[in-house]
Order: C-alpha cells, then structure tokens, then sequence
C-alpha cells in the first residue's frame, strides 16, 4: 500500500492521521486523563505537522520540488516526534530518569509548589492501552507517519525519474 501512494496522497494521509491523534490526545484531556509537561511538548510537532502536511499536500500537483522538500521535513518532524515518544515512555516505565519537573519531587525544588494546579508526573502514565501508554502511542503513530512521508517521497522521486 505505501508504494502506491503519490506524494499528494502521502501528505493528505499525514494530514489526517495527524489530525485524528491530536484529537484523540485532546478527548483523553476532556475525559480526565491530564497531560503532564512532556505530554504537552509532544504534541508541538502535531501543531507544527499538520498545517506542513495540508500545505505540502495542496501544493504537491504544482510545486514537485516543494513537495519533496515538504516531505522531508515531514519525515524528519515525526522522527523526532518518535524519539520524544519513546523518551518520555522510557521515564514512565523508569528506565530512565526524566527532567527534574516532571518526578516525585515536581515543583518542591523551586519554592512552595502551586496547590491549586493539580500535579501531573511525567513519570506515571495517566492511561495504558494495550500495554503502551500515550507516550507509547505516539512514538508508534510517529513511526508511521515518517514511514509514510518517506513513501510518499520516494514515489516523488520515481515519478520524477520515469518521466
């Protein structure tokens, strides 16, 4: 399936699925499921993805060249979207430690912590589905779309070739 996909078809489907995700990530808020400090970060490259991949996507038929260019960027904003994904999973199975703020001891270091804000660890997962928390999920949804991205610009660069 992804061999088939135009670079159009690429970015429209990185649109969406990007769209989907930071919907979902929005619902779990409304449920009850509070982001933590990492949590927010990761969805910056979901503000930053999705305008890129609808811009990519419309300018795809006129514009090769910058949608080659758009791809890649695409493709690299999801490698590292992965990367954080599967950081913060890390500090919430403890493998590693995670910043400062986001542990036990979140907002006793600087002072006296804000008690009308509830506490969000960025080292306990609010929800697991399927053994992986949100952090999981997005490092996979990330894998995906740089998969995608990558497939929509090799197309690019064989439509270009057999021309």
């Amino acid at each position: 399936m992804l061999n088939s996909l135009t670079p159009q078809r690429a970015a429209y489907l990185v649109f969406a699925v990007a769209v989907a995700t930071i919907i979902g990530a929005w619902i779990f808020e409304y449920l009850g499921y509070l982001p933590c400090e990492l949590c927010l970060m990761q969805r910056w490259a979901y503000y930053g993805g999705i305008p890129l991949a609808l811009l990519v996507a419309l300018l795809a038929p006129r514009q090769p060249g910058l949608a080659s260019a758009g791809l890649f960027l695409l493709a690299i904003l999801w490698l590292g979207s992965m990367v954080f994904g599967a950081y913060h999973a890390g500090v919430e199975w403890k493998w590693w430690p995670g910043p400062s703020t986001c542990g036990n001891q979140a907002g006793f270091s600087g002072g006296l912590p804000d008690l009308s804000a509830p506490v969000i660890l960025c080292d306990t997962p609010a929800i697991r589905i399927l053994g992986l928390s949100l952090a999981g999920w997005n490092a996979v949804i990330s894998l995906g779309l740089v998969l995608v991205a990558l497939a929509g610009l090799r197309r690019q660069g064989s439509s270009s070739v057999s021309q």
